[in-house]
């Protein structure tokens, strides 16, 4: 019998440490009411040089991979991308970053000590509960991705979604499509 819950222990570990090693973007957005969206047919970058100036916590070629993944993102939901902002519905534009965090979780532990012989005087068995904590500390870093549509008639800020998302290596090693699937699930909630 003792066997047999070590090994069912073993494959519960196994298991939520499979789980544990996928990450999903937390995707959410905020919408400014007082601006209508269903005529929207066209966008443009908010700025309309193609060469501008990578964000601090992303490298140049990175920035293009987020610059692609968003076009592609509007154009699949049947926007027509132009070049001038001027003869475009709404323009976006997008902040990225990353940070470096620290995660600590504490739970009480306990076990008994001084197991004895024969019932105690109210009916329990001989021996006291030791309780204790055990703590685990892990360090990872989260990545934001935050895209911005401006109405370009009003020019207010129409729409905001981001996600942030706690990146692995994995992310690392193929980060075009952890881009694109990142970049799809915030563009999704634009309407």
């Amino acid at each position: 019998m003792k066997i047999v819950k070590q090994v069912m222990l073993v494959a519960l570990v196994a298991g939520l440490a499979g789980c544990a090693s996928t990450y999903k973007a937390k995707v959410n957005f905020d919408k400014n009411e007082q601006v209508s969206t269903a005529d929207y047919k066209t966008f443009a970058w908010l700025k309309e040089s193609k060469i501008l100036a990578a964000p601090a916590d992303i490298n140049p070629v990175m920035k293009v991979r987020v610059d692609e993944a968003i076009e592609r993102a509007f154009v699949a939901k049947g926007y027509t991308m132009v070049e001038s902002a001027q003869n475009a519905d709404f323009t976006v534009s997008y902040t990225v970053g990353s940070r470096d965090k620290v995660r600590v979780d504490s739970f009480p532990t306990a076990y008994r000590a001084g197991w004895g012989w024969g019932r105690g005087y109210y009916g329990g068995y001989h021996g006291g509960v030791v309780v204790g904590t055990d703590t685990h500390v892990r360090n990872y870093t989260e990545g934001k991705l935050a895209i911005d549509v401006f109405d370009v008639k009003t020019k207010q800020p129409t729409w905001h979604g981001w996600a942030v998302k706690r990146m692995t290596r994995a992310d690392n090693d193929d980060s075009m499509a952890t881009i694109k699937t990142v970049v799809d699930e915030v563009v999704a909630n634009f309407n």
